[in-house]
């Protein structure tokens, strides 16, 4: 499309805090735009098809908190089907490598992990989760490999506080046709200008105006929904500059969370629908493997924080290797000639995104409400980053875009 020349709203990213905020300022008959760097709506919610019809959610795939997620309807609205079977997380399949005397016995330590942290959340110091493991407990390693699913990196980088604040009700559904392929319906309505990359917003005029690479636009607002890594790095450019902005970024930074499917080619039935493996359990650098989801004729595996970093950064193919060896190594030598790599993400390599979701540094936590305060009635702030408690979620990103649009929308009233 070709860019208009001012708009009431700008906003710039088109992922689901940007779809939500955009939704908002059309429902309130106000002009909008979605400023989009990739050449598809969605950002960090992405679906792509398989061979076979296989679904992959590229990026968030999880209703997570379904019985508190604004997406649920949304999705009920649009005609998507939403399968409400629990995940089988805390299984494990078969037995192999996690008995279930063992599996008691690490459901014990991470409970008493987290009630320890609870009680130092509590507390003025925001100090790093990782205090509150049990010095030499057995299971550290795998509690640490669950913060690396949740937060994208190990606990010694995760604010106590800030994985309090974090809302789960352990409702967790999913949508049958992909995640992504719901937030990108949901965008379809909205006006959006993709391919464009957006690189100064210069507000110290009567009206903002917006150099991209596709040419400027002014607006009299604008609403800010990129990824904290590209705000820490100010790839896009304040003009006068936002340095307490700049530095909130910084303290919520993206970790990683990669995902890989595989196709399964043979003995389909000698795997359960929906079943779950560990690829071990003695340390924080393992895959956490489903098994059939949805009843699909394969494995999607996911790896998060440094060690996911170095298999990303290993190249391609590395993560569907490392997947491959796991399941392997539990479920013995015949299953490698069955498995097939379909495809993988690499979240830390996409430059419009450079990880997966925030979490807060130790001593951080309260950055998350600096990121979302306005800026003089004028620039408003969304994305997961900025949500109280629903960080890390699509639902939370798309909710963070709802509220910056109301207080876009109410500022009109104020100038």
């Amino acid at each position: 499309m070709t860019l208009p020349q001012h708009v009431d709203i700008a906003i710039i990213g088109a992922g689901a805090a940007g779809i939500g905020a955009a939704r908002t300022v059309q429902a309130a008959g106000r002009s909008t735009l979605l400023i989009e760097a990739r050449e598809r709506l969605g950002g960090r919610s992405w679906t792509v098809t398989l061979e076979g019809g296989i679904p992959f959610d590229v990026g968030c795939e999880w209703l997570h908190s379904a019985d508190r997620n604004s997406l649920v309807p949304i999705a009920h609205q649009l005609g998507f089907v939403v399968d409400t079977s629990r995940p089988r997380w805390r299984e494990q399949t078969f037995n192999v490598g996690f008995p279930a005397d063992e599996r008691a016995a690490f459901r014990a330590a991470i409970e008493a992990f987290y009630a320890r942290a609870e009680i130092a959340s509590g507390a003025d110091e925001d100090a790093p989760a990782s205090r509150w493991l049990e010095p030499g407990n057995r299971w550290n390693p795998l509690i640490d490999a669950i913060s690396t699913y949740i937060n994208g990196c190990e606990l010694h980088a995760v604010s106590v506080h800030d994985m309090d604040a974090y809302e789960e009700t352990d409702f967790n559904w999913r949508i049958k046709h992909g995640l992504g392929a719901l937030i990108a319906a949901y965008g379809a309505p909205c006006p959006a200008a993709l391919g464009t990359v957006a690189s100064v917003i210069d507000h110290a005029g009567p009206r903002i105006t917006i150099e991209t690479s596709r040419g400027t636009l002014t607006a009299e607002r604008v609403i800010v929904t990129i990824p904290t890594d590209l705000l820490a790095a100010e790839a896009v450019r304040f003009s006068p500059s936002l340095p307490d902005k700049v530095a909130a970024a910084a303290g919520l930074p993206l970790g990683l969370a990669d995902k890989v499917m595989l196709a399964v080619t043979s003995h389909l039935d000698d795997l359960p629908p929906d079943g779950h493996l560990y690829g071990a359990t003695d340390r924080a650098g393992v895959g956490s493997f489903h098994l059939r989801p949805l009843g699909l004729p394969c494995i999607s595996g996911f790896f998060g924080g440094s060690h996911a970093r170095q298999l990303a950064d290993a190249g391609e193919g590395a993560l569907a290797a490392q997947a491959i060896d796991e399941v392997v190594a539990l479920l013995g030598s015949d299953w490698r000639r069955r498995l097939r790599p379909l495809t993988a993400s690499r979240w830390s390599h996409d430059p419009f995104a450079r990880g997966s979701y925030s979490h807060a540094l130790p001593s951080h936590a309260g950055d998350r409400a600096i990121l979302a305060a306005p800026v003089n009635d004028r620039l408003f702030f969304a994305g997961e980053a900025t949500s109280p408690n629903f960080f890390t979620t699509a639902h939370g990103a798309r909710d963070s875009g709802e509220r910056a649009a109301r207080e876009a929308l109410a500022s009109f009233s104020r100038r």
